[in-house]
């Protein structure tokens, strides 16, 4: 089929498009600027359309001669008015698509009472317009989890930052969540189906106080969480912007979506969609976790570079990095043996007296230390031990990531990548850290102090060493 994407930049989007692809359907996608995809798997397998969902030119362009239509567009970031500019743009859409056969359509779902967000009113008054002119199934869902939604973010951080909590009563409203899995499978099968108009969807129901202890367990974590008898959505709102990356204008809209309770109406998509069976709350989170983590140290990140050490620090999906990169016009052969020899008797090139120290309070500690070295002072396989680290992957001439195996509060990497540039080689050195509860994250931000000396003296020291291995 040929389907126009919209919101492919969002997270449901860019998740949605290599799927249809991989059925083979030919992808259409609006976007207001190429450069925002350009860093995607797929982003030479589909039709670029540049434009905004507000000309209407551009709308019959990307509409024209489609099967079918994805729409994922919201304003909820545009300020007060996001439900009128929503409420604008499908309008133009629904009467610019009168000839497409079908248009799905993610919405939420709604509290069964008159108080509705004002949020969530504008999602099912969006669905409502799409239906009112053209063929639509509307799915409607409630928190997403996966690595990276923002629901699944929120619980993340304020689980792992909070061993206590003391919060308003609206966290023992019970929702229905939906594993990111399960929803792309839904948006995906559809397309095999006649329009349906409104479908429920979600796994089994639980509270937002049952989501926090419920990941805790997961993770090890033991929370206690006091409900208050106030709702305070708004306050509660930016103590989340402060206490996790997810911005204010999310957690606010977030909040006031489950100060009532969110329950799906399943039998609809029980009846259509027989052949998926949403996974719980409980293998959402599990997934989400593993896919984190097996997804660390594969993000590029694009930096602006100079000839002296850059240095970004980065939170993101519940994982904490240290990116330093430097320019050297030595090749990248050269570069590779330079940090692939590193440990072992010829140590870490530089604060070695500090890298001991820290290898003997491992030791202490009950961990590896110092003392199993390296098998080669050159060559380095998959699976070797290297001191207290052991080598995960290695690509000549690209890449090292070497996992610690030191006793710290969490999980920690520390990867090498060389990047052509202009002449040279561009070394990028990151140090990534997955922190377990609040000790974790306290650990690592106490430590930036002496990261910032020691790291950026090896990366240099990497370079400065080269000459001595030719």
């Amino acid at each position: 089929m040929h389907i126009l994407v919209t919101g492919a930049t969002g997270y449901i989007g860019g998740r949605l498009i290599p799927l249809l692809l991989k059925k083979g359907h030919k992808i259409r996608i609006l976007v207001r600027n190429p450069k925002q995809i350009a860093g995607r798997s797929w982003a030479k397998d589909v039709d670029i359309v540049k434009g905004s969902i507000e000309e209407s030119d551009t709308i019959e362009k990307c509409l024209a001669g489609v099967d079918a239509a994805y729409y994922f567009i919201h304003s909820m970031y545009a300020g007060r008015d996001f439900d009128e500019r929503d409420k604008q743009y499908a309008l133009s859409f629904a009467k610019a698509a009168g000839n497409v056969k079908h248009v799905i359509y993610l919405g939420g779902l709604l509290p069964k009472t008159d108080k509705v967000s004002k949020h969530l009113a504008s999602r099912a008054e969006v669905g409502e317009i799409l239906r009112q002119h053209c063929p639509v199934t509307e799915f409607r869902a409630g928190p997403i989890i996966g690595s990276g939604s923002a629901s699944f973010e929120m619980v993340r951080y304020l689980t792992e930052r909070l061993p206590v909590m003391v919060a308003p009563k609206w966290i023992l409203n019970h929702v229905q969540t939906i594993s990111i899995k399960d929803i792309l499978l839904y948006l995906v099968n559809a397309l095999d189906k006649e329009p349906l108009g409104v479908v429920e969807v979600g796994s089994s129901s639980l509270s937002f106080r049952d989501m926090m202890l419920e990941y805790g367990r997961i993770r090890g974590l033991k929370r206690i969480i006091f409900p208050l008898p106030v709702l305070a959505p708004r306050l509660a709102g930016l103590w989340i912007g402060l206490i996790t990356p997810v911005p204010n204008k999310l957690a606010l809209p977030l909040v006031r979506g489950i100060t009532h309770p969110v329950l799906a109406d399943t039998a609809k998509a029980s009846k259509f969609f027989p052949e998926i069976h949403p996974v719980s709350y409980q293998n959402a989170v599990e997934l989400a976790l593993q896919e984190t983590l097996a997804n660390a140290v594969e993000t590029r990140w694009n930096l602006h570079f100079n000839d002296d050490v850059t240095f970004e620090r980065i939170d993101k999906e519940g994982l904490l990095y240290e990116i330093r990169t430097l320019y050297t016009e030595y090749p990248r052969e050269l570069v590779f043996k330079s940090f692939s020899s590193i440990g072992g008797e010829r140590g870490w090139l530089t604060w070695n007296w500090a890298w001991k120290i820290r290898g003997i309070m491992d030791k202490l500690a009950g961990g590896p230390g110092l003392r199993r070295g390296r098998r080669d002072a050159v060559e380095i396989m998959v699976g070797e031990a290297l001191d207290f680290w052991r080598v995960e992957r290695i690509q000549k001439p690209e890449i090292l990531l070497l996992r610690a195996e030191m006793k710290v509060p969490g999980t920690a990497w520390l990867l090498w990548e060389t990047r052509p540039d202009n002449h040279g080689t561009r070394l990028v050195q990151t140090a990534i850290f997955a922190p377990t509860g609040l000790l974790g994250f306290l650990y690592w931000y106490s430590l930036y102090p002496i990261h910032k000396k020691i790291f950026n003296d090896m990366i240099r020291a990497i370079v400065n060493d080269i000459p001595n291995l030719k």
